[in-house]
């Protein structure tokens, strides 16, 4: 759509996400073994014939920076592209970007070059499947000037989400951020969300804006650095502004918990985000890999991802990344896996990355429960890691806790016989 440009936000520093976003931003965190949630937004873009994308970051960018720079080259009669924005000092402002709106404000003498009578905002931490061209032409046969795309929530969910209202044409009357009390905050939707208790409007940070009207805004009140808090309010008490309902599947991969349940989810039988609609494909870096190799394994509602070695060992609702490798009569459960940059059997002379174990992956007769495993690690033969106790937050020695899942961050080697 040569009308429109997707400009999608890198988020803060990630801090909810750590230790997974010691070394990278949060839209560059792997995703069901061999995507990153930065290919969600992009994926989507590409599958509404949206081909002009903005990705704008600021924290730990280089790895989402070379990821895109490998994983999306249009060729030239789309002349399309996906371009890294990142902070930058220019004349006009020397600090870095201080929110969501102030990153969008930094960037538009970049992006007002292009013709457009939309921009589509978009996070870069969110997993679901949407055809933006929906929300686009609801925009336009609502003769909005700001759509706001929603999920109807519980009230026990509600206090984590920007709540709008609506009126019966899906107008937005009121915006509430985190409200504590529900009173008379409640909207119009379908009767299935309404039966089941689905009744609170949330923002999911998709936003459509007129170009124009955006830009305006974003000058005139040079100190409202939000989108939720600031831009929105003002812009419903002046213009047009509506709500497009989706009732698929939506996560917002803001903390730890969230990313390990949503990786589990995608392991099972029926997941509520599907990886295999032809119509929505889910793009990334094409690796070459070989195939897995399961030898005697015995797997139940796993996704195993290319290039791994399993050996004769369980795995059960668990993922396991790129180039992981597993050794014999290990189990690993309700797990996940982030795989490796390299095989465990190159060496340091013949792998291009020097960071990292000899040999990233898994030992003999080792067990691992409620775990995230990052990238290029070495677990070694007779490990125990579980939170057997239950245990929400603690910083360990070589290893985090955090909402209860044991978190081995990335390129360390856990010993022989370590009890977590």
């Amino acid at each position: 759509m040569t009308d429109c440009i997707a400009v999608i936000l890198g988020g803060g520093a990630g801090s909810r996400l750590f230790p997974l976003t010691l070394l990278r931003s949060k839209p560059a965190v792997p995703l069901a073994g061999k995507y990153r949630l930065i290919d969600v937004p992009v994926s989507n873009c590409i599958n509404s014939n949206i081909n002009k994308i903005f990705v704008l970051t600021q924290f730990n960018s280089a790895s989402l920076n070379r990821h895109l720079a490998h994983t999306y080259r249009f060729d030239n009669y789309r002349r399309g592209f996906v371009t890294v924005m990142a902070a930058e000092q220019t004349q006009r402002s020397a600090n870095w970007f201080q929110g969501t709106a102030d990153a969008v404000r930094q960037c538009i003498p970049h992006i007002s070059i292009y013709r457009q009578k939309h921009v589509l905002i978009l996070s870069g931490d969110q997993l679901y499947s949407m055809d933006y061209r929906k929300i686009l032409d609801h925009h336009a046969s609502s003769d909005a000037v700001v759509t706001v795309a929603t999920i109807p929530v519980t009230a026990e969910e509600a206090s984590g989400f920007g709540i709008l209202k609506t009126d019966e044409h899906q107008e937005i009357t009121e915006f509430h951020e985190k409200p504590q009390d529900l009173t008379g905050k409640s909207s119009m939707v379908s009767e299935s969300m309404e039966a089941a208790g689905r009744v609170y409007l949330a923002s999911m940070g998709i936003y459509v804006f007129n170009s124009e009207v955006l830009f305006n805004a974003l000058d005139r009140h040079p100190n409202d650095h939000d989108f939720g808090k600031q831009i929105l309010p003002r812009a419903i008490e002046k213009v047009k502004v509506v709500s497009y309902p989706y009732e698929g599947y939506w996560s917002d991969i803001g903390t730890i918990r969230s990313y390990y349940d949503a990786s589990l989810m995608l392991a099972e039988p029926q997941p509520g985000f599907t990886l295999y609609n032809p119509n929505m494909r889910l793009y990334t870096n094409a690796r070459m890999l070989a195939p897995a190799k399961i030898s005697g394994a015995t797997l139940t509602d796993s996704l195993v991802s290319e290039g791994s070695v399993i050996g004769n060992s369980s795995i059960d609702q668990s993922v396991i990344g790129i180039r992981s490798h597993i050794g014999d009569h290990t189990t690993i459960r309700s797990s996940v896996l982030l795989g490796a940059d390299y095989y465990p059997w190159h060496g340091k002379i013949s792998r291009e990355r020097v960071e990292g174990p000899e040999q990233p992956g898994v030992g003999d007769h080792t067990f691992i429960e409620g775990t995230i495993v990052d990238k290029n690690v070495r677990i070694g033969n007779k490990c125990i890691i579980r939170n057997k106790e239950g245990v929400q937050e603690h910083d360990g020695e070589n290893f985090y806790i955090r909402d209860g899942v044991v978190v081995i961050p990335k390129n360390v080697t856990i010993p022989d016989e370590t009890v977590i």
